[in-house]
């Protein structure tokens, strides 16, 4: 049992277009906590970002290392915290993943529960319903799975070699009311078309045909129709990507944040058109991260 270290855990995005609550992919944003054990469960926020989070057994990371351990029929130690993040909140960036990650990662080191990651897996799933950001954040690089109720099933994919750049919005867009603008059900022929898609989309991944997967990416029909309303940065930047050459662009997760897939090298270049074109957001450069949480 460990006392006292610093995990690092990964932000990441979901969806890619259609693979909608199936495929993640994880990249170079982080939450950093410091931890150590204590009496009693206390949380610090060094980062803006975390202003106004609980600084108790509230917090979602003690809440989900107390019912990890729970499983195990197991009392989760108290913990003190000291938590560093540079993945922005309700933007679409798996910030709650990340967290509930670091909370079963937490629970494993703290309470000595040698979790298998079948077994990471499936309590992540259950607390974010669907195995995208959380596969990702918890094994990095891309994934792919599905929640079937009770466990979860995934697959690691090749790790995509693409330049990353996200435009992430100064408003927030939060899950539930992204999810309030979908329908709530598909006609044959649309769901057909859906999950053609979608296996196209793992298949050129797999072969790493970026052309084809980007192609793919941009043919949604589950969620990006939708919720492009919500989000008005969306469509003049995919529009903007492509003069520039990008594989595709997406929404993040539910949104607000909008991410390109481009060749390797073309990154820059279009980060700058976006800096020019949408001067009240930031804009990032960011790397596929193929590492999942570490500890330090």
């Amino acid at each position: 049992m460990r006392h006292a270290g610093s995990l690092k855990v990964p932000a990441s995005t979901a969806n890619l277009g259609p693979g909608f609550d199936s495929i993640g992919l994880a990249f170079s944003l982080y939450l950093t906590v410091d931890v150590k054990q204590a009496e009693e469960w206390a949380f610090s926020h060094e980062s803006a970002l975390l202003a106004g989070l609980p600084e108790d057994d509230r917090h979602l990371i003690a809440i989900v290392a107390k019912k990890t351990a729970s499983l195990r029929g197991i009392e989760m130690p108290p913990i003190e915290a000291v938590l560093k993040s540079d993945i922005p909140l309700a933007r679409g960036l798996g910030s709650s993943a990340a967290a509930i990650a670091a909370g079963i990662e937490i629970a494993d080191r703290f309470a000595d529960l040698k979790l298998t990651d079948e077994e990471k897996l499936n309590i992540g799933d259950q607390f974010e319903g669907h195995p995208d950001n959380i596969g990702a954040s918890l094994f990095g690089g891309m994934v792919c799975g599905v929640s079937l109720g009770e466990t979860a099933e995934l697959l690691t994919l090749p790790t995509p070699e693409v330049d990353l750049i996200a435009i992430v919005p100064p408003y927030e867009l939060k899950t539930e009311d992204a999810r309030k603008v979908l329908p709530d059900s598909f006609d044959r022929k649309d769901a057909v078309l859906g999950s053609a898609v979608s296996n196209m989309l793992v298949a050129a991944f797999m072969q790493h045909d970026y052309e084809t997967a980007g192609r793919m990416m941009e043919r949604d029909v589950f969620h990006e129709p939708y919720r492009a309303a919500l989000i008005k940065e969306f469509l003049l930047a995919r529009e903007l990507a492509h003069t520039h050459g990008a594989y595709a662009t997406v929404i993040s997760g539910a949104g607000p944040t909008v991410l390109t897939l481009a060749p390797r090298g073309k990154g820059k270049v279009i980060a700058a058109a976006y800096r020019d074109q949408f001067t009240d957001c930031d804009v990032l450069q960011l790397n596929v991260e193929s590492n999942g949480p570490v500890w330090q």
